[in-house]
């Protein structure tokens, strides 16, 4: 099973034949990204959510230096390894494919996506390589928060006890 784990978790050159693989053979991929600091309900909900959008769900995964400049010095809570494994464990996940940028643009370019997906937080047109996915025949969606599931509330309800 960890050989199945890990051969999820794959580099820019093997996402880009993988994906290659899976459109060709009629399947559509789904996008999304995140920290995904400490897996949560919310993210789970969402991320079932986004794969039953398609046939292939590929998560762009924030490095931890990428994390450290968006949330601040004390994140990420979980290392890179750590976050990489929890997500490629998911059985409707197909992909996980680290990104050092603060922003996963270049991935998408890179992998072209049918769908681009994000959380309720998100307006289609902020959601980044969207002008991208759209101008490729695609798909941006922005599903439904969850409420009251966050990593920051998580760390909150830690620092408190």
């Amino acid at each position: 099973m960890f050989k199945k784990i890990q051969a999820k978790i794959q580099s820019w050159e093997t996402i880009q034949a993988s994906v290659s693989k899976w459109k060709s053979a009629g399947e559509k991929v789904i996008f999304t990204n995140g920290c995904f600091d400490i897996l949560h309900f919310g993210h789970i909900h969402y991320l079932a959510e986004a794969s039953d959008l398609g046939d292939r769900l590929v998560i762009g995964l924030n490095s931890a230096a990428s994390v450290k400049r968006l949330k601040g010095e004390h994140r990420p809570i979980n290392d890179e390894a750590t976050r990489q494994h929890l997500l490629a464990a998911l059985e409707f996940v197909d992909a996980v494919v680290v990104f050092e940028e603060d922003t996963p643009l270049e991935l998408i370019k890179i992998i072209l996506p049918d769908v681009i997906v994000k959380g309720g937080d998100w307006k289609p047109k902020q959601i980044v390589g969207s002008d991208i996915v759209l101008a490729n025949g695609g798909e941006v969606k922005s599903l439904a928060f969850k409420e009251g599931y966050s990593t920051t509330s998580i760390e909150e309800k830690i620092r408190k006890s």
